[in-house]
């Protein structure tokens, strides 16, 4: 893709749009960032482009910044409905997300991962058995690192995450490898309906061919029933066992591919949690079909120590176990969480709500939550659907959630952040959430 001369514009000037504003800088285009923000909220970011030529237009919009423009970029928080971005299509000016940009600029074959719930997990875990394999390997996209900044190396590999806002706007994005873990309620304050984000999901499937590989949770009933659409070859991840694709068994995971099998155990991995069984069965199935020997995969599988945040066992204490699982930002995730434990659990929720259902929670909340205690902007809310169904506190922030969780725990219970909800009432972000967890649980 030749940029030399073209003149483009960035909208949005968080992680994403500043690598892809430095990106296109330096492939010689004419490069135009905008943001609603003001420059004085903007000077990390500012700085971390000091000398490069770009044009700035910060602290709010005006079409005619759209004169002249060739190419649209927009960052994965900006929304498709966004006044820019509307008149950007009324004209026929070419919008192309970020992940779009990288492909057709970079030659590194990739495996993409995408899904409401686990997909950090298992984009590092790909990422860890391809390096553990000697595959030199770029691990990130809407994990880390975005993809525009992998720079120019000589990778093997690229192992993306990438989200249904980066789908949006993708037209030749074509990972060799794409998997889709689950589809639940999320991102529906973005979202029109399920239908709407599930189908920006399904994009990461759109420009691959008979060549590449769609690997697909058959126990996720809209996910699946993508396959009649696909044109690339699908292989399935599930409980139940199949003849080919792969299976969980009480202790082990099975892959097949109608030549042989392989059985890795789960005797000594250290992540728990049917999740993170599913999570697993993807990352084996996308290696195999990379290539990677047992030995390897069975080893990275045994020494993952998982990600933070994610269901992360903080402490024990007076014989209560203690974990962060602030990633779970969506009720698909917390359900998940919840159906990891058979110990009693105190669930501390709360947060920014995201326009979803929270009834899918209400078997969990009888059967297995003893106590809830609810924050943030969404207690209220949380506190209806869900609070008549077990005791519940409503306090004023997340200091006083551990502190009304540490009162009424009992030895044997499980204290547990699982949020169900954004973080952006009191965090920066889910990690910022996390992190504070941890110190208060570690101060109790």
């Amino acid at each position: 893709m030749d940029l030399r001369g073209k003149k483009v514009m960035v909208l949005g000037l968080a992680r994403t749009g500043r690598d892809t504003a430095r990106f296109l800088a330096q492939q010689g285009a004419i490069v135009l960032v905008s943001d609603l923000r003001p420059a004085a909220d903007l000077q990390a970011e500012l700085n971390a482009l000091a000398g490069l030529p770009i044009q700035y237009h910060l602290g709010g919009e005006d079409l005619n910044w759209l004169e002249g423009v060739d190419i649209v970029v927009p960052s994965p928080g900006v929304p498709m409905n966004n006044l820019l971005l509307q008149k950007a299509l009324q004209r026929g000016v070419e919008i192309i997300s970020e992940i779009e940009l990288a492909y057709r600029s970079l030659s590194l074959p990739l495996i993409a991962v995408t899904g409401t719930n686990g997909k950090s997990t298992t984009t590092t875990l790909i990422g860890e058995i391809l390096k553990a394999n000697g595959t030199k390997t770029f691990v990130g996209g809407n994990l880390g690192m975005p993809l525009i900044g992998c720079g120019p190396d000589n990778w093997d590999w690229g192992v993306v995450e990438v989200s249904s806002f980066q789908l949006e706007w993708v037209k030749w994005f074509r990972p060799r490898i794409a998997v889709l873990l689950n589809i639940s309620e999320d991102h529906l304050d973005r979202y029109t309906d399920l239908a709407a984000y599930a189908h920006a999901k399904q994009r990461i499937f759109a420009a691959q061919s008979e060549q590449d590989i769609a690997i697909l949770n058959r126990d996720d009933s809209r996910v699946w029933a993508m396959r009649q659409q696909l044109r690339s070859r699908v292989v399935s991840i599930g409980f139940s066992e199949v003849p080919n694709g792969v299976f969980a068994e009480r202790d082990a995971i099975v892959w097949r591919d109608g030549q042989g099998e392989e059985r890795f155990s789960l005797t000594a991995v250290k992540i728990k949690g049917v999740h993170n069984v599913e999570n697993m069965m993807a990352a084996i199935a996308a290696a195999k079909a990379v290539g990677v020997g047992y030995d390897v995969i069975q080893k990275t599988l045994d020494t993952f120590p998982g990600l933070e945040h994610r269901l992360e066992f903080v402490r024990e204490k007076d014989g209560i176990r203690y974990f962060n699982d602030s990633k779970g930002t969506n009720v698909g995730a917390v359900e998940k969480s919840l159906a990891s434990f058979s110990a009693p659990v105190i669930l501390i929720a709360g947060g920014v709500d995201k326009g979803g259902d929270y009834g899918p929670l209400q078997n969990y909340i009888r059967q297995r939550v003893r106590r809830l205690v609810l924050f943030g902007a969404a207690k209220e809310i949380i506190a209806e659907a869900l609070g008549h169904l077990t005791e519940t506190a409503i306090v004023a922030d997340l200091a006083a959630a551990v502190g009304d969780a540490a009162a009424h725990a009992q030895p044997g219970d499980v204290v547990l952040l699982s949020p169900a909800c954004s973080s952006f009432d009191m965090f920066r972000n889910y990690a910022e959430r996390g992190k504070a967890f941890k110190s208060l649980v570690r101060a109790l």
